[in-house]
C-alpha cells in the first residue's frame, strides 16, 4: 500500500521559513512526477511545485518562484519543499502527491495525481 505522509507544517510570521517533508512508503517512485499542492478553505487545490524523480526537472507556480524549492532524497524516498520569505497568502494546507510518468504541462493539475498525503497545515501571520 502506497503511503505519503507530510510533516513540517506550522505557524510562522511573514518573512519566515518552513521546510515540508513527505515520506513515501510502499513504492519507489523512480520514474514519476512528484509534487506539492495546496488548498485554502473555499479554494481549489493548486499546484505549487513538482519534480520528475528520474529527469530531475523542476516546475514552480509563478507565485512561489524564487521563494520555494522542491527537492528529493532518493535514498530516503522522501520529497521536500523549502519555503522561504513566506507570505500570509501562503497560508494553506499543503499536500504531497505523486503520479507515474512525466510531469509535463499538466504538473500543476491535481486530477492527474493518483497518490496523496493527508496534508500539513501552514499558517503565516502578517
Amino acid at each position: 500500500q502506497v503511503q505519503l505522509v507530510e510533516s513540517g507544517g506550522g505557524s510562522v510570521q511573514a518573512g519566515g521559513s518552513l521546510r515540508l517533508s513527505c515520506k513515501i512508503s510502499g513504492a519507489i517512485f523512480n520514474d514519476a512526477c512528484m509534487g506539492w499542492f495546496r488548498q485554502a478553505p473555499g479554494k481549489e487545490r493548486e499546484g505549487v511545485a513538482a519534480t520528475h524523480t528520474k529527469a530531475g526537472t523542476t516546475y514552480y507556480a509563478d507565485y512561489v518562484k524564487g521563494r520555494f524549492t522542491i527537492s528529493r532524497d532518493n535514498a530516503k524516498n522522501a520529497l521536500f519543499l523549502q519555503m522561504n520569505s513566506l507570505k500570509s497568502e501562503d497560508t494553506s494546507t499543503y499536500y504531497c502527491a505523486a503520479k507515474w510518468g512525466v510531469c509535463g504541462g499538466s504538473w500543476y493539475d491535481p486530477q492527474w495525481f493518483a497518490y496523496w498525503g493527508q496534508g500539513t497545515q501552514v499558517t503565516v501571520s502578517s
